[in-house]
């Protein structure tokens, strides 16, 4: 008999972990990081595709997009590490700065509250490479 989680959010991981397995063994040893890394960041005139104004031309564009997507993502809390480092770098991939990023992440603290906005400032900053000197290119 395995031992079972206390920690009710240990207890969910676990049983996530299991229902991978079941479903492809391969997947016991994956690590969102690991994927994380095939494709930190894409091309800029795939991110206009995919997330700018291609569609619509009067659009928002893809750097207004991302940082409306990182938005979303800090809303989530703790749910969404990879997703919110590789939104950052994708951001800075579609020209945001540094700075923008900073505060769209600390404006959703009305919203998410302070956690939630320290977690995603932690993952910018990790995505962001550790630096702290100012952007402004």
């Amino acid at each position: 008999m395995s031992e079972t989680p206390k920690n009710p959010f240990e207890a969910v991981m676990k049983q996530a972990h299991d229902m991978a397995r079941a479903f492809n063994p391969a997947l016991e040893s994956f690590s969102p990081k690991g994927f994380e890394a095939l494709w930190p960041t894409m091309p800029k005139d795939v991110m206009e595709m995919m997330f700018g104004n291609a569609v619509n031309k009067d659009g928002l564009d893809a750097r207004t997009r991302l940082l409306l997507t990182l938005a979303g993502l800090t809303m989530q809390g703790a749910q969404a590490d990879t997703a919110v480092r590789q939104t950052v770098r994708h951001a800075i991939a579609a020209g945001a700065k540094k700075q923008e990023i900073v505060e769209t992440i600390g404006q959703m603290s009305v919203f998410a509250g302070i956690p939630a906005m320290t977690r995603a400032l932690e993952l910018a900053q990790e995505a962001m490479g550790g630096e702290n000197e100012d952007d402004e290119a």
